[in-house]
């Protein structure tokens, strides 16, 4: 599941000019500690509750401000645990999404988040994971998943994320519904996919464990 597929649509962002008392309050109302700001499309940063509530004058605008968190945010096709890592790294309940053109597409919550993590663990026990890397060019899910449909085996999840070894590939991350991934390789290899990694049930609970401890050890803080 990417990031663009949880964006939540009922929180709005602030703008520059919108003052510190509004965002106060549509912090209490959206019952969130952090609120994006964006001007002209382009995010700004977030303004927090922490920072804003001992402010004397709340009929500043938070153009006057220096916003916070920057620098955090993720890309619309980054994986949902990017999001949860963002979001427990800086210790913040709103992670911003943005697109290629570094406009900003909305907000994903931790409780968002966490929506997601239970689907993808409801997931676990009933199949595989199998990485490819492959050239931009080159990327086509409806070739790829026919591929395997012809193998009985269906595409439970996907998403794609670059390749850090080469940037001028991308890497093809595929939850798949069976546990014997033999057939599957070899044909997706006759069609000259590269597979870098591949992971069964046990590898993926492993690792479904370790996220699900940092989403708790965040929810303690």
């Amino acid at each position: 599941m990417i990031a663009e597929e949880l964006i939540n649509q009922m929180i709005p962002p602030l703008k520059l000019y919108d003052t510190v008392e509004k965002a106060l309050r549509w912090m209490d109302e959206f019952r969130v500690n952090e609120l994006p700001v964006v001007s002209n499309r382009k995010f700004k940063g977030l303004a927090t509750e922490l920072a804003l509530i001992e402010l004397p004058n709340r009929s500043l605008q938070l153009k006057e401000l220096e916003l916070e968190y920057q620098d955090v945010s993720v890309m619309h096709n980054q994986h949902f645990y990017d999001v949860m890592e963002a979001a427990i790294k800086n210790k913040i309940q709103v992670v911003p999404v943005l697109d290629e053109e570094q406009d900003y597409m909305g907000i994903i919550t931790i409780n968002d988040t966490l929506a997601a993590f239970g689907q993808m663990s409801a997931l676990q026990g009933q199949g595989s994971i199998l990485v490819l890397s492959m050239p931009e060019r080159d990327y086509s899910l409806s070739q790829i998943s026919r591929l395997i449909e012809e193998e009985n085996t269906k595409i439970l999840s996907a998403y794609v994320s670059p390749d850090e070894m080469d940037p001028y590939k991308i890497k093809l991350t595929l939850k798949l519904n069976t546990t014997d991934l033999t057939r599957i390789i070899a044909t997706l290899e006759r069609f000259e996919y590269r597979i870098t990694a591949q992971f069964n049930d046990t590898s993926e609970q492993d690792i479904g464990r370790d996220r699900l401890d940092m989403l708790f050890k965040y929810l303690d803080i």
